[in-house]
């Protein structure tokens, strides 16, 4: 049962986050964030806001800076239209997902030339020996 509610509240509270962050927030460095993932602890005091940004390094860290100075506003929003006794604390994580998601291709692209190059080397490649070094029973029996 706790982890339904737990699962209901993360949910909950990446929606009304993300609505706030759709309307805006009064601060120039915020940029194109999308939350991805909200985890909220057992004793539902601690939820983990995961996001990501769409731009340069320095806009992720313009926009890590505008979510950090804006907690306070967003626990107190997040509070006011959750409806529960205790609002969590807010703690803002930067996601890595793109940055993984990235090195993954990376690797992917990497097999893939590897594969290709193993595949024209197969491809002209001869037998060291015979084509068939096996000895068949009808050629024992001949000798």
């Amino acid at each position: 049962m706790a982890n339904e509610r737990q699962a209901r509240l993360a949910d909950r509270i990446k929606v009304l986050i993300a609505e706030r962050l759709e309307k805006g927030l009064r601060d120039p460095r915020l940029g194109f964030v999308t939350i991805t993932d909200v985890r909220v602890t057992g004793d539902l005091q601690h939820a983990s806001v995961f996001y990501t940004v769409l731009g340069s390094e320095q806009e992720r860290n313009d926009t890590a800076e505008a979510l950090r100075a804006a907690t306070g506003m967003l626990r107190s929003e997040v509070g006011r239209r959750l409806g529960v006794r205790l609002t969590p604390t807010l703690e803002f994580i930067a996601d890595g997902i793109p940055e993984n998601a990235g090195h993954i291709e990376d690797l992917l692209r990497e097999a893939r030339e590897r594969d290709e190059q193993v595949a024209g080397l197969a491809a002209s490649a001869s037998y060291a020996g015979d084509a068939d070094p096996y000895v068949k029973a009808v050629e024992a029996d001949e000798d």
